[in-house]
């Protein structure tokens, strides 16, 4: 059967296949991302942390710069809440992949319900949904 002679419903169905394996491959590097951010913010936060403790928890106040000085722990406190907003956008982006997963795998499992009721076989569903 040529391209021009398939039926709308084997058009659809190869149309919407396409569509889902972007959305899956969408929703991995999304997920790759969300992970590397969400370490990577993890690392900075911990990092200012404990250089904002360090004059306090420590005897060393000066160290080539004023730890104390209340300019750079104002500056450090505004990088501690910018990273910990980073860490909130990478895990809001880590769950929303995780849905997003979860959902694919529902339509997939709905999409093979609907084409056994159409009459394929086991097989057929095996090779158009993998």
């Amino acid at each position: 059967m040529s391209e021009d002679e398939r039926s709308p419903a084997v058009s659809s169905l190869e149309v919407e296949e396409e569509f889902m394996q972007h959305v899956e491959a969408g929703g991995n590097k999304i997920r790759t991302l969300a992970i590397v951010s969400f370490a990577v913010a993890f690392l900075l936060v911990a990092s200012y942390i404990i250089e904002l403790l360090l004059p306090l928890t420590s005897s060393t106040k000066v160290v080539e710069v004023n730890l104390a000085d209340p300019s750079l722990m104002a500056l450090e406190v505004f990088l501690i809440l910018l990273g910990m907003a980073w860490l909130y956008l990478g895990f809001r982006e880590y769950q929303f992949t995780t849905r997003l997963r979860k959902q694919v795998k529902e339509v997939r499992m709905l999409q093979r319900e609907v084409l056994k009721k159409a009459g394929f076989t086991d097989e057929e569903l095996n090779g158009r949904l993998e």
